[in-house]
């Protein structure tokens, strides 16, 4: 029995070993393990505070790129207004322009057709006027008394003057 029971010595120096030892892992051991665990742990959460807030970052710039893609898309849809703006504005302007001119020509070729026409009316009238002074003189240079020679006379130079 004596194996089954210890002995108080034992248990002393057991207890004394059993001290010792764990103020040597503690000292030496537990400490450094401890910090270590510690300082893995401080990593870890540095590493997933990093990740968030880099996360975050992304979602920011996603955000602004969003931002930016729309604001180039309203100022390429402003630009393209403005462009279709100044396309119809110059398209308006030529038509104007060419009314404008095409009125122009217009009232320059009936002032030309007036005087044209004028002068064509001017003309006629000087040749009416010279082809009735013509049979005048034929008249007056024939007898006056037989009116039928008269009217042959009038029907003949009609006859024999040309009208352009």
């Amino acid at each position: 029995m004596d194996l089954i029971t210890p002995s108080v010595g034992l248990i002393f120096w057991t207890a004394v070993v059993f001290i010792i030892l764990l103020v040597l892992l503690r000292s030496l051991a537990w400490k450094p393990i401890l910090s270590a665990v510690k300082e893995r742990e401080q990593s870890i959460e540095d590493a997933l505070n990093a990740a968030k807030k880099a996360k975050e970052e992304m979602a920011l710039l996603n955000a602004q790129n969003e931002k930016i893609l729309k604001e180039a898309r309203a100022e390429r849809d402003a630009i393209l207004k403005e462009a279709r703006e100044m396309k119809e504005n110059i398209i308006n302007e030529a038509k104007n322009a060419a009314t404008v001119e095409a009125d122009k020509l217009i009232e320059n070729a009936k002032a030309a057709i007036q005087n044209e026409k004028a002068s064509a009316m001017a003309d006629i009238k000087n040749q009416v006027g010279q082809l009735s002074i013509e049979i005048a003189e034929r008249i007056l240079t024939k007898e006056l008394s037989d009116k039928s020679a008269q009217e042959s006379l009038v029907n003949d130079v009609i006859d024999q003057v040309k009208f352009n």
